[in-house]
């Protein structure tokens, strides 16, 4: 882990939200980006100006996930933080870890069930935990999340439920919430919702899922997003261009709450 990070990843992310307006972060699944495509990927996103990177997905058929977190970590000094869809995504590679509890859903396995067998793991291995508040947001069609953590998504034209589902997490303790249409997803969040979410809460935001233009990250910022997550966007189009754009975006943009 680069000294950049050292002391904590929260606190980093926290800094990059205030130094630059929100925080740009690439979503690697190692199913869609294979060892040997690290080096070209990771030298764009260092040139673009990324923030950090999340790593993982609700589905992982990739083998050895620490061997592939050390190919990475040789790669970059940007934070690798864990986006775990299940415990085997849990590594000492890893320099945080979101612990994400599916908020939006009541399935009990994802609200609170498989952390109970998490965190003694995460504890020996000396991770940050990171506790998340997870939304799925209704995106136009069922996503993998959707389908893999047995929950339904929030409604896209119900700001005020997603407003207070996000403040009952931020009350119990949780220090990131996450907006997600999911992968892929062909909707992004409403600004409305993301504007509701912020208007009540003081823990940052994260927003992801179906964002594909510089536009679309500067509205989401705008509307009160503090960090951004592209994952699909950037595997089907790879360059520097791209991705600096959408960076650009996002630190450029004029959050309306910090």
């Amino acid at each position: 882990m680069s000294n950049a990070v050292a002391d904590s990843v929260y606190q980093h992310l926290l800094d990059v939200r205030q130094e630059r307006g929100a925080a740009f972060i690439v979503l690697i699944d190692p199913d869609k980006c294979a060892v040997e495509m690290l080096p070209a990927f990771t030298a764009c996103c260092h040139e673009a100006g990324i923030d950090a990177f999340f790593v993982g997905g609700s589905l992982l058929h990739a083998t050895a996930f620490d061997d592939y977190l050390r190919h990475l970590r040789a790669l970059t000094h940007l934070p690798l933080i864990g986006f775990p869809g299940s415990l085997g995504q849990v590594s000492a590679e890893l320099d945080a870890l979101l612990f994400l509890s599916v908020i939006s859903g009541r399935n009990a396995e994802y609200l609170f069930g498989q952390h109970v067998h998490a965190a003694p793991i995460i504890r020996s291995l000396g991770l940050e935990p990171i506790s998340t508040g997870y939304m799925l947001i209704e995106s136009g069609r069922a996503t993998t999340a959707q389908y893999m953590s047995h929950t339904m998504p929030l409604p896209r034209h119900k700001p005020d439920v997603a407003a207070a589902t996000a403040l009952a997490a931020e009350m119990v303790g949780m220090r990131l919430l996450y907006a997600d249409g999911g992968s892929g997803a062909d909707q992004t969040v409403p600004e409305e919702m993301i504007a509701a979410i912020t208007e009540v809460c003081t823990v940052p935001l994260i927003v992801g899922g179906g964002l594909r233009t510089p536009d679309e990250v500067a509205r989401k910022v705008r509307a009160g997003a503090g960090l951004i997550v592209i994952g699909t966007a950037i595997e089907q189009r790879p360059d520097i261009a791209y991705m600096a754009d959408l960076a650009a975006a996002a630190h450029s943009a004029v959050t309306r709450s910090v």
